[in-house]
């Protein structure tokens, strides 16, 4: 038997400070920096019926702790929705999940996307961005970060927000809280990060939830 459970994504936008404002993440940016204004500088409102390879990476064939990432369990709707599929077929759990390594990478601005998790309890939707620096060690987390910015491994009601540097062995070091949102499952929330070069601020749905310097911030792009 075949069971399938959906995390669904409306759009993901990055806007730095600049010279202009423009498109429709002005309605939950933060405040820019004194004598600034808001640049979109990269979008994707999953428009149309193939996901757009010059942005995205789909992963598959990979194994990831107890499940696999499936290219075929990422696609468009049709709709203006990424699907990111979860399936039990038999004792093998896959999943769908993209990334942007080698097509794009940032450091400082205002990332967000817009998501709707799964009620089934057992998953683990997450957006995060990751240096491929986060492995250095000496520099604590200037260089290189892994930045949480939503993961929900639980089915309970929370979202945790995580930084993670020095990687992942014996050096690795991690900050992180959590908060309560009951209504998670319920419709679309945006999740947002305001990174700077002195702190990382995070939000849902416009409210600030998670401000932090933990780890020293990092100074280079992240993906």
């Amino acid at each position: 038997m075949s069971r399938f459970h959906i995390l669904l994504c409306l759009g993901v936008a990055i806007t730095v400070t600049g010279a202009e404002q423009s498109h429709n993440t002005k309605d939950f940016l933060p405040p820019a920096a004194t004598g600034t204004e808001w640049k979109l500088v990269w979008h994707d409102e999953f428009e149309g019926t193939a996901l757009d390879e010059t942005k995205w990476n789909r992963l598959g064939d990979s194994k990831r702790r107890d499940g696999f990432w499936v290219r075929d369990d990422a696609y468009l709707s049709g709709k203006g929705t990424l699907i990111l599929r979860t399936r039990k077929d038999g004792d093998r759990y896959t999943s769908g999940a993209v990334n942007t390594q080698g097509k794009f990478e940032h450091a400082f601005g205002f990332y967000v996307a817009r998501c709707k998790a799964p009620r089934q309890p057992g998953h683990w939707p997450a957006f995060w961005m990751m240096s491929s620096d986060v492995v250095k060690v000496g520099d604590e987390g200037r260089d290189g970060t892994e930045i949480d910015i939503m993961e929900m491994p639980w089915r309970d009601g929370k979202v945790i927000f995580n930084l993670h540097w020095n990687g992942y062995g014996k050096d690795h070091k991690s900050a992180g809280t959590s908060t309560v949102f009951p209504s998670l499952v319920e419709g679309f929330h945006d999740y947002a990060l305001h990174w700077t070069p002195e702190e990382y601020v995070f939000y849902i749905d416009g409210k600030e939830v998670w401000r932090t310097k933990a780890g020293g911030v990092s100074q280079v792009p992240g993906q």
